[in-house]
């Protein structure tokens, strides 16, 4: 599947897209591209973060590079400050770096060092990002921000609960910022995805080799199957566009229905012992 388009309706834009290594934070890199944005590319990884930067100027776009660990103020400082430094000026911003955490780990024996881990990046960079993309925002009166939250912002389970707990925390930081700097002319948003087929959820929940994991997957979702990371950047590209000038403080789910769902999905030609 593609990217959608919306005839290059961020010309003259300038965009910041942390992990962007991989995944959404890849394929939103590029969409901004693609819709004329300049993009700066930030992620831990360099060379794949190079790679991403590389691929958005072979599409025709304009695309840096920038090293950043978003869990460190000095780096997310750095980062805001090379992308003025480059570009004059900073539009848009998705806050996409996260990590998950150990998986199936119950809250009375999950590591206090893995817990600040998980809040450290997913949460706590979120909020140091946000902190140095407005002042550069406010001081041009105008900016769009969209946090890159989870479906497990919305609701509990197994996963692990200080990846939750990370998630369900940007939303809140995410609206409360929304309130505080609508005015200001910086509409501030999240997204929520589903299962999303990205390179995590494949080292995560896509291990074994007969397929199960990935049935069971898309038997959660009502549209009957998984995600794709261009459907979530497209909705990034969309609440950062003038399309969505009147969207403020949302949490938008791209979820093909999880959330709506009251009980089993059935899919079909899958069998329903595949799911037990």
């Amino acid at each position: 599947m593609g990217y959608w388009n919306m005839s290059r309706s961020l010309e003259q834009k300038v965009a910041l897209v942390t992990g962007a290594s991989a995944g959404i934070g890849r394929a939103t890199a590029i969409a901004f591209g693609d819709e004329g944005a300049k993009v700066v590319v930030a992620a831990r990884r360099s060379e794949q973060g190079e790679e991403t930067a590389a691929t958005i100027r072979s599409r025709g776009g304009e695309a840096l590079f920038v090293r950043a660990d978003v869990s460190k103020r000095v780096d997310v400082e750095a980062l805001v400050d090379r992308a003025v430094q480059a570009y004059g000026r900073l539009d848009l911003a998705c806050n996409n770096a996260g990590i998950s955490g150990p998986h199936l780990v119950f809250t009375a024996d999950f590591p206090e060092e893995d817990w600040d881990n998980v809040i450290g990046t997913n949460l706590k960079g979120v909020w140091l990002c946000m902190k140095y993309e407005l002042r550069q925002m406010l001081r041009q009166k105008r900016g769009a921000i969209v946090n890159v939250s989870s479906v497990a912002g919305l609701t509990g389970g197994w996963f692990n609960s200080a990846y939750y707990a990370s998630k369900h925390g940007i939303l809140g930081l995410t609206k409360a910022a929304a309130v505080e700097y609508a005015k200001d002319g910086v509409r501030i948003n999240a997204v929520c995805p589903g299962t999303i087929r990205t390179q995590l959820a494949e080292q995560t929940m896509f291990k074994n080799k007969d397929g199960v994991s990935q049935i069971r997957q898309a038997a959660l979702h009502p549209i009957g199957r998984i995600g794709t990371e261009e459907e979530v950047a497209a909705a990034i590209v969309w609440l950062c566009s003038d399309a969505a000038s009147f969207v403020v403080g949302h949490s938008l789910v791209v979820d093909g229905g999880f959330l709506s769902r009251s009980g089993p999905v059935v899919v079909q030609g899958v069998d329903p012992q595949a799911l037990t």
